[in-house]
């Protein structure tokens, strides 16, 4: 059985499609998954593991005034990186992690708060709450386990929207092919 990661490579390679990953909490973990996939660099444009807060506004375009109000661990967060990196790294696909690994809470958010986010070519890519899809986790474990469970979830995340998009465009084809009907 293929990892998440090499299942992402090979539908994107196929799809004549490119991803670019924005990460904060799982500092660089997703884009070493995706690239120890042999063929990554068919599909993978690049990373940006934007640790600091004021580097998500800086390189993401994640809006100042959001950060000032809510910290870097919110959902809104979370799909402005993925918007951004998209943009950033002219990627057909973004996704992005931020959240709490521990061992402390951070921006009012307990330990194990972590938000994962897909922005891709059906997105308006605003970044906003409705631009992309965002996922709110409440993990447990350790930081480590926080940190890897992060990574799976956006890569599976990824997957599902890679899923219904390849869904929807076989229908459109489909419907062309008979004549819409």
């Amino acid at each position: 059985m293929s990892s998440p990661a090499a299942h992402v490579v090979r539908l994107l390679t196929v799809r004549g499609e490119s991803l670019a990953v924005a990460e904060s909490l799982t500092g660089g973990l997703v884009a070493a998954r995706i690239t120890s996939v042999p063929g990554a660099s068919r599909a993978f444009r690049g990373s940006v593991t934007a640790y600091a807060t004021e580097l998500k506004h800086r390189l993401l375009g994640v809006d100042a005034a959001l950060l000032a109000a809510r910290g870097a661990v919110d959902a809104q967060v979370a799909a402005q990186m993925a918007a951004g990196v998209r943009r950033a790294l002219g990627a057909d696909w973004g996704i992005a992690t931020t959240g709490v690994a521990g061992p402390d809470p951070q921006d009012g958010q307990p330990v194990g708060t972590v938000f994962v986010a897909v922005d891709g070519p059906g997105d308006a890519g605003s970044g906003s709450a409705s631009g992309g899809k965002v996922e709110a986790l409440r993990l447990n474990g350790d930081r480590a386990e926080i940190r890897m469970e992060s990574v799976r979830s956006v890569l599976a995340l990824l997957l599902t929207e890679l899923a219904g998009e390849q869904t929807g465009n076989e229908r459109a084809q489909d419907t062309e092919q008979n004549g819409g009907f």
